[in-house]
């Protein structure tokens, strides 16, 4: 078993957010980890891995940094919600799935 702290978890996960993100241009990568971690992670684990950070150095993926830095993201999400009423996706389509 490893011997890893509760922010090394933390980093592990939010170093996978980013990893997911890599693709999409810099700045709505770095808004959408900032979606990410402040919508599915609790309070006290985006507090710890932000109290974490400086001492976590390069092992912070540079995304993870700047999307936990405080100010608002300058870019949108490109993770947009899905709509789940065909009727509003318009003509042409699918309502599968």
């Amino acid at each position: 078993m490893s011997a890893q702290t509760q922010e090394d978890k933390l980093l592990r996960m939010a170093n996978q957010i980013a990893t997911f993100f890599r693709s999409y241009p810099e700045e709505e990568a770095v808004a959408g980890v900032h979606k990410h971690i402040t919508a599915f992670w609790t309070p006290k684990m985006v507090s710890k891995l932000e109290a974490a950070l400086p001492e976590m150095g390069d092992r912070a993926d540079s995304l993870v940094q700047r999307a936990l830095r405080g100010a608002e993201p300058q870019a949108e999400s490109p993770v947009r919600p899905a709509t789940r009423d065909p009727q509003k996706l318009g003509e042409g389509a699918s309502d599968a799935g």
